[in-house]
């Protein structure tokens, strides 16, 4: 550019001068890499008190932090532009370069910003801001802690946090007072911020801990601790016990540490109350600390011992023993009773004793089950002892066409007796060796299909070269047999049998049913002509 021919009026040489030197001054090269670059930059930027700036000041830096102490409340901004022609604002407010200006500042904690604009006398603006926060008080001090009545131990010095303080076992409550060091700062936890309160204490021979909590302006937070001991009482008698129903035996005394009750089968649970002497001692095992529990008993003719363990402040404990013996039960009923596989008929009943069930031929074993309504009373089937609600399988059973008897008895924890029979019944083979499906892949049986009916005949056409016979059995349990093989053994259905055509030949298809019995056969024909045209 600075080659081209031109010419320049006299009144614009000035003008000229002064944009060649800012060329030479700040360059004309891509390679500057100055972001925020100040179009009309500052030559200084400083605050007073002294706080120091965040970065470092540099003319193409434009916006800064700082931070001063909590008394300084307000600070003086004093900037000066490179360009010596330049105006300057703080805060919309005319000042000349150099001079100072004074900013006011918010409370502590809270910052304040400050913006400094500066402008050409082309036209061009560039703005600085001064983010200032005034900081917050640390100190999380307590200048004095007392506790009334009582002694701190050690004497309290700001810097230690943690204290005891010993009381007399009838000190109920004791007076905390804490001052803070720095009026702002904020008291909490077991104290409110006027750092006075009244502490309840716990029992004699308890502890009670009261934090104070100091929260400097600035958040920081420290906690004092003060552990108030209250002496302990000895004191772990009883002065009451009773069980409900039924009776003490023998009758109550503090220092009378075991005793019995009797009562009837039909009670299952008992409410035992116990009245410490001391209320600050505390009462455990089977007990809690209220002193009242139900106690579920165990079942009938068994015994059930309550512990009532009573600990007095200082620690010392007793043990008051309860024996509860609920009186034997004559319950000998089952709860439950079944068989697998089949069903009792009737239907199970406590107080239905006999039973018969029917099972199918080819079943050679089954698996009773009885439950007993009473928990202590014993089982038997067929003379052996066997678990409440365990499986005993009855094996082998009877013949076909025999029964087989099974006797459950239960025998109640007051020794009466009571049997259950159940009466399995097995029935004798099937002679059933009848189908009741005959089909075929192609054609029409003739005659139709029936049971008795043995022969039947099948036309064809000469396209149809092979045949597929289906059956199924009448009695599930036969067996169903083709020339060779068998198509359908006991338990399944259905069988098939397929074979090839010959062209204008008759094949003759046989499906023989054998009876569960082993004895009743009945052999079905199926003649299959194929046409040879």
């Amino acid at each position: 550019m600075m080659g081209r021919p031109f010419t320049i009026a006299v009144q614009y040489l000035a003008s000229f001068f002064i944009l060649m030197m800012g060329l030479n001054l700040y360059g004309c090269s891509d390679s500057a890499s100055v972001s925020n670059e100040a179009q009309v930059p500052l030559a200084s930027l400083t605050i007073t008190p002294p706080g120091v700036l965040q970065p470092a000041f540099s003319s193409n830096t434009t916006s800064y932090a700082a931070e001063v102490p909590k008394t300084v409340a307000s600070v003086t901004v004093t900037a000066s532009p490179q360009d010596i022609t330049a105006t300057m604002t703080i805060n919309e407010v005319s000042t000349v370069a150099g001079q100072g200006r004074s900013i006011p500042l918010g409370p502590p904690g809270s910052p304040v910003t400050i913006t400094i604009t500066v402008s050409s006398q082309t036209g061009s603006e560039s703005t600085y801001t001064v983010t200032i926060t005034r900081l917050l008080s640390s100190d999380n001090n307590l200048s004095a802690l007392t506790v009334t009545p009582g002694i701190l131990a050690p004497t309290f010095t700001s810097g230690t946090l943690n204290y005891t303080v010993d009381v007399a076992t009838g000190v109920t409550s004791v007076t905390v007072a804490a001052t803070k060091a720095d009026p702002d700062a904020v008291i909490s936890g077991d104290m409110p911020n006027d750092g006075q309160a009244t502490i309840q204490l716990s029992g004699p021979g308890t502890t009670t801990q009261v934090t104070i909590t100091v929260t400097a302006p600035n958040g920081n937070s420290k906690t004092y601790r003060v552990t108030v001991d209250r002496a302990a009482s000895s004191n772990n008698n009883l002065s009451a016990l009773s069980v409900t129903p039924g009776t003490l035996a023998p009758a109550f005394a503090p220092n009378q540490l075991s005793y019995t009750v009797d009562v009837a089968t039909g009670v299952t649970s008992v409410t035992v109350t116990a009245t410490k002497a001391d209320p600050n001692a505390v009462i455990s095992g089977d007990v809690p600390n209220d002193g009242q529990a139900t106690i579920q008993l165990s079942g009938p003719g068994t015994t059930t011992q309550v512990t009532i363990t009573v600990t007095a402040p200082n620690g010392n404990s007793k043990t008051y023993r309860v024996t509860i013996d609920r009186a034997a039960s004559s319950n000998n009923n089952l709860s439950a009773l079944s068989v697998t596989p089949g069903t009792l008929a009737p239907a199970f009943a406590p107080n239905q004793l006999p039973y018969t069930v029917d099972v199918a031929t080819g079943v050679s074993s089954l698996t009773i089950t009885a439950t007993v309504q009473d928990s202590n009373a014993s089982l038997m089937i067929n003379g052996q002892g066997i678990s409440s609600g365990q499986p005993r399988e009855i094996s082998p059973l009877a013949p076909p066409g025999s029964d087989t008897l099974i006797t459950i008895l239960v025998r109640a924890p007051s020794g009466a007796e009571k049997t259950y029979t159940v009466t399995v019944k097995r029935p004798l083979p099937s002679s059933d060796a009848t189908l009741s499906v005959l089909t075929v892949s192609a054609g029409t049986l003739n005659p139709g299909f029936a049971a008795g009916t043995l022969n039947y005949t099948v036309n064809v056409p000469a396209s149809v070269d092979s045949m597929t016979v289906a059956a199924t059995k009448s009695d599930p349990n036969a067996v169903m047999s083709s020339p060779g093989s068998v198509i359908a053994p006991a338990g399944v259905a259905t069988g098939s049998v397929s074979s090839a055509l010959g062209l204008g030949a008759t094949t003759l298809f046989t499906i023989t049913v054998i009876a569960q019995d082993g004895v009743s056969t009945r052999p079905y024909t199926i003649n299959v002509f194929r046409d040879a045209r």
